[in-house]
Formats: C-alpha cells, sequence, structure tokens
C-alpha cells in the first residue's frame, strides 16, 4: 500500500510444486475485500521476490538463506524417482538409492533435494531444468528423483514415479520478510495454521458487546408480560378454584 486511501491487497509467491488453493479459498472467504494475487517463482528466486516486495509472503522450500526472513515450516515431501513405465522400477513400489547404482541419474541445475552425494551414474551434462530433465526421462536418458509435487507437476503419460525411501526430503514452508509482518501476514499466518475466524491471536480482540435486555417485568405483575398477583387468575378467580377448573358455587 502507498498511502492510507490504497485498497488493501496481498501478494502470496509460490514455487513449482506447491497448490495453494486450499489456502486461497479461506482467504477470500474471511477477506472478500482484500484482493489476493498469486505470484509464481523459481526456487532459486523466491527469496529474492520476498526480499524485493514483489510479495508478501511465499511458500518456499527450506532451507531459508538469511535470519532476515521467517518462516513456519509446514511439511516434507516424499522423494520419488520418475521413470518411463515400461521400466524395471515400475513393478515396485518402492526403491532405495542403491537400487539405482547402473542408472544415470539426471541431476537438473534447479534440483531442490541438495544431494551430498548423487546415486547412480552421472550424465554428461545437467539438465538446466527439471522440466528439461523430464523430458529426458521420457526419451530414456535417464532417472530423475524429485519431491512428489514435482513429479505430479511434470505429469506424462508414459512416465511413472515410485518412492525413493532413503533420499534425501524437501520441506516446504511459509516465509516472509521478518520486519514486513504486517496484519495482512498476520492473518495469513493464522489460516495456515488453521485458527478459527473467531481467533484473535494476530488481530484485535473483539470488543465486549453489551447484553441484551430482558423483558420488562414488574415484581408485582402489574407491568406487560408479568405475572399475575399470586393467588389470582387473569379474571379475578382464585387460585385454586382455577386449578380446579370449575365455577365457584354461590350460596
Amino acid at each position: 500500500m502507498t498511502g492510507s486511501d490504497a485498497t488493501p491487497s496481498f501478494r502470496l509467491a509460490y514455487v513449482p510444486g506447491m497448490t495453494p488453493t486450499k489456502w486461497v479459498r479461506i482467504w477470500n472467504e474471511r477477506l472478500p475485500g482484500v484482493p489476493l494475487t498469486l505470484v509464481g517463482v523459481a526456487p532459486d528466486e523466491a527469496f529474492g521476490l520476498l526480499r524485493g516486495g514483489g510479495a508478501d509472503a511465499g511458500f518456499v522450500r527450506l532451507p531459508v538463506d538469511g535470519d532476515d526472513l521467517s518462516a513456519i515450516p509446514l511439511y516434507t515431501e516424499t522423494s520419488v524417482v520418475v521413470v518411463p513405465k515400461d521400466h524395471l522400477i515400475a513393478s515396485t513400489e518402492e526403491i532405495s538409492t542403491g537400487d539405482l547404482a547402473d542408472e544415470i541419474v539426471l541431476h537438473p541445475l534447479d534440483d531442490v533435494l541438495g544431494w551430498e552425494a548423487l546415486p547412480g551414474k552421472p550424465a554428461f551434462e545437467r539438465p538446466a531444468t527439471t522440466e528439461d530433465a523430464i523430458e529426458l526421462v521420457a526419451a530414456g536418458i535417464g532417472v530423475l528423483i524429485v519431491p512428489q509435487s514435482l513429479a505430479r507437476l511434470h505429469h506424462r503419460k508414459d512416465l511413472t514415479y515410485r518412492t525413493v525411501v532413503d533420499a534425501p526430503a524437501s520441506r516446504v514452508a511459509l516465509s516472509w520478510p521478518e520486519e514486513k509482518t504486517t496484519e495482512l501476514v498476520e492473518e495469513f499466518i493464522g489460516i495456515v495454521r488453521g485458527r478459527t475466524v473467531n481467533s484473535t491471536r494476530g488481530r484485535p480482540p473483539t470488543p465486549p458487546q453489551p447484553k441484551q435486555r430482558k423483558a420488562a417485568t414488574g415484581k408485582t405483575g402489574s407491568k406487560t408480560g408479568g405475572k399475575p398477583a399470586a393467588g389470582k387468575n387473569p379474571r379475578g378467580a382464585s387460585s385454586a378454584a382455577a386449578k380446579r377448573g370449575k365455577p365457584r358455587r354461590r350460596p
């Protein structure tokens, strides 16, 4: 916002593989007057985008590269190997990195798993992107290990994937510049953490509401809505006669 009269808005960055649909839907339900804009960003550019003010917050992959950014870890993804459907690995449910010893394992430049030692045999050169690596897998050049969300993002009918039980895992987090923890950022943090709409954390508490006055009644039943005086029914008969439901006898 550039001034007090500016229309509030919220920009949410997300890296490939993230699906922020659920949180965006809740935001739109709770803050219909504050538009939320999604900003897709490459993993290695996400933190620079947040620092530069290109987004108010973002779904990123850990680790965060500085103390000036706050982060809330959300979940850890399963790592999978992407292979052609007719590959021998496709006949099993899960494998270990040792099972890839004889495979060419592609290592794209935008890799997000942070390998200390890549399994298998290295390719002649590294693909520029994960998408390029997927194309090479389809061409039978090698296999690729990625977080499951990226395997789904780049799904092809001629490829499949299987869990790699001992591969590094990618952790997803919500991050934002610490010095720019605005009320809208706090609102989105609450949504991600599952706070209810009535939660007061991160927003001003709702002021106490005045109690509604009950209908006025008189102690002797003389005002509207009051009870009849003790021992009298509405027609003046004694309470005992009223209970019997019979008229009083005359002498």
